[in-house]
C-alpha cells in the first residue's frame, strides 16, 4: 500500500497534535537542527517527514551531518548542543546515557506504546529496524537450497565456497555461538572463549573481510563469495533488480537506527514533536520502502508493499526467526571484544 505526498500532508497537522499535544506549547523557534549521517537516509527524510513538519508548524529543519559522539560529548560538556536532535549509534546512546549527555524523552509527546519493548528507552528513540543477514548468491544456492542459520553457514562440505564475514566482532561472536548451538535466547553474556573457538573453524573459508556495508553485495554480485553476511538494506536495491542474491532470516542480528536529544537543546520540545512524527506507522513503511529500514511500529509492516515486504526485518515470517542485538552487553565489554578480535585476527 503506497500513500500519497497529499495524504501524508493532509495528515500532518492532525499527527502532531494526536501525538502528545501539550496544554500550553513553549514559543516556536524559527528553526531546530537535526545531525544524521546524510546521504540517502537525509534526503528520504526530508522527504517523508521534515516537508511536513515545516509546513504543519512553520519551523524550519537545518540539517547537519555526519554523526560524532566527540562532538555530542563536547557541546552538552560546554553547555551549548548546536543539535535539537542527533542520530547515534545504538552502543554509543548507551554510553551517552550513562555519561548524561541526553534527556529523556517525555512519553506526553512521543507515544510509543505500541512499539517493542526493546524499542521503549526512556532516553532514546529507536526510529527504525535493521538486520544483519546471511545473503548468499542464489545462482550458486537455489532458494530454498540456501544455508539456513549460522550452523549451516559454517558447514563447508554441505554448503562448499568462499565466504565473506565483517571485521569486526558485532555478530561474528553471536554467529559463531549460534552455530555452536546455543539458543538465540542463550547468547548473552556472551562467552568469548566458545565463540572464538568456533570463530577458528571458519577461518580459513573467509576469503574477504568486509570493512564497509556496500562490500558484501559486490562481492556476491563479483563471485568473489557465495557466502557474505550484512545488513539488509545494502542488498535491497539489487534484489529488486533482480540481481543473483538471496537473504536468509534465520538467526538474523535486529538492531535499531537511533536517536537522541541533547542536554541541555534549544528547543527540545519541538525536537521531540518533530520524532512524534517517527511513530507514524504510514511514514515508516513509505521509509522502509525507500530503504528497507522500517519503523518499530506494530503496524508498520501493514502499510508496506507485499512485492517489498519480503525485503524487510519486520516482516511476519521473517522477525520471528530473529535475535535482539544486547546493546548493553556491547556498550560494556566492546573494547575487550575488539582487542580479541584483532588479535585473533592477526594470528595463523
Amino acid at each position: 500500500m503506497r500513500l500519497t505526498r497529499r495524504g501524508f500532508a493532509a495528515g500532518s497537522v492532525a499527527v502532531l497534535a494526536a501525538r502528545g499535544a501539550h496544554a500550553a506549547e513553549p514559543a516556536k523557534p524559527s528553526r531546530i537542527v537535526w545531525n544524521d549521517s546524510g546521504g540517502a537516509m537525509s534526503n528520504n527524510l526530508r522527504r517523508i517527514y521534515f516537508n511536513d513538519f515545516e509546513k504543519a508548524t512553520g519551523i524550519q529543519i537545518v540539517q547537519t551531518s555526519p554523526v560524532d559522539f566527540a562532538k555530542l560529548r563536547a557541546m552538552v560538556e560546554a553547555g551549548n548542543p548546536e543539535w535539537t536532535v542527533t542520530e547515534i549509534g545504538s552502543q554509543d546512546s548507551i554510553r551517552a546515557v550513562k555519561m548524561g549527555l541526553v534527556q529523556p524523552l517525555d512519553p506526553a509527546i512521543i507515544d510509543r506504546s505500541d512499539f517493542p519493548k526493546q524499542a521503549q528507552s526512556p532516553d532514546v528513540f529507536a526510529s527504525s529496524l535493521y538486520s544483519t543477514v546471511l545473503a548468499y548468491d542464489s545462482d550458486e544456492f537455489k532458494d530454498g537450497k540456501q544455508p539456513k542459520g549460522w550452523a549451516e553457514f559454517w558447514d563447508v562440505k554441505r554448503f562448499p565456497g568462499p565466504r565473506s564475514l565483517r571485521n569486526h566482532p558485532v555478530d561474528n561472536l553471536e554467529f559463531a555461538l549460534l552455530a555452536d548451538g546455543v539458543p538465540m535466547d542463550k547468547l548473552y553474556p556472551i562467552d568469548m572463549d566458545r565463540a572464538f573457538r568456533k570463530l577458528d573453524a571458519i577461518k580459513p573459508h573467509v576469503t574477504v573481510w568486509w570493512t564497509t556495508g556496500a562490500q558484501p553485495a559486490q562481492l556476491l554480485l563479483d563471485k568473489e563469495v557465495v557466502l557474505a553476511t550484512g545488513w539488509n538494506g545494502r542488498f535491497f536495491e539489487l534484489a529488486q533488480k533482480k540481481a543473483p542474491i538471496g537473504l536468509e532470516w534465520t538467526e538474523a542480528a535486529l538492531k535499531q537506527g537511533t536517536f537522541v536529544i541533547p542536554k541541555g537543546a534549544k528547543d527540545a520540545y519541538w525536537g521531540q514533536k518533530l520524532l512524534a512524527m517517527f511513530t507514524d506507522p504510514k511514514r515508516q513503511a513509505q521509509y522502509a520502502e525507500a530503504l528497507a529500514y522500517p519503523g518499530l511500529s506494530k503496524d508498520c509492516a501493514k502499510y508496506i508493499s507485499p512485492a517489498l515486504l519480503p525485503f524487510m526485518p519486520n516482516a511476519p515470517g521473517n522477525i520471528e526467526k530473529q535475535y535482539w542485538t544486547n546493546d548493553e552487553w556491547w556498550s560494556e565489554n566492546g573494547s575487550h571484544a575488539i582487542e580479541r578480535w584483532n588479535a585473533w585476527l592477526l594470528k595463523k
